[in-house]
């Protein structure tokens, strides 16, 4: 089984009967174990349940845990976690990721670099952005 916690705050919750189409912001927690399709954007925690079916255009999200099926390219500020029965069809970029056996996995993996250790006051706001972006090689 796999772990995921939550920040604290809201967590919002899409049921199994429902589906959804559109872009989504949302920046707590939300549970997805219904359908989806679009985009979401958040600065929150996202989990993608067992019974969730996902087709994204991009998920950006600051932790991500798939459980379910996603077919979309998957962008986490801090981590993604995959979870054993899950499928994910699409590209992935985080901090850290987790991947447990038995997923059906296809795609490519970049990983982020933490946010740089820099004095961000003898920077520019062009430089700073510019090392924040950076991936590793």
């Amino acid at each position: 089984m796999y772990s995921f916690n939550m920040k604290e705050g809201n967590v919002t919750v899409l049921g199994q009967k429902t589906e959804f189409i559109g872009d989504l912001e949302f920046t707590d927690n939300l549970v997805i174990t219904g359908k989806f399709e679009g985009r979401i954007e958040s600065s929150g925690n996202l989990k993608i349940d067992k019974t969730a079916h996902c087709q994204v255009t991009k998920i950006a999200a600051d932790s991500i845990l798939v459980a379910g099926d996603v077919a979309g390219d998957l962008h986490a500020a801090s981590k993604i976690e995959i979870a054993s029965g899950s499928r994910v069809v699409g590209d992935i970029a985080a901090l850290r990721l987790r991947i447990d056996d038995n997923v059906d996995f296809h795609g490519q993996v970049t990983m982020l670099d933490a946010a740089p250790d820099v004095d961000i006051f003898s920077l520019t706001a062009a430089e700073y952005k510019k090392a924040c972006t950076t991936f590793r090689e």
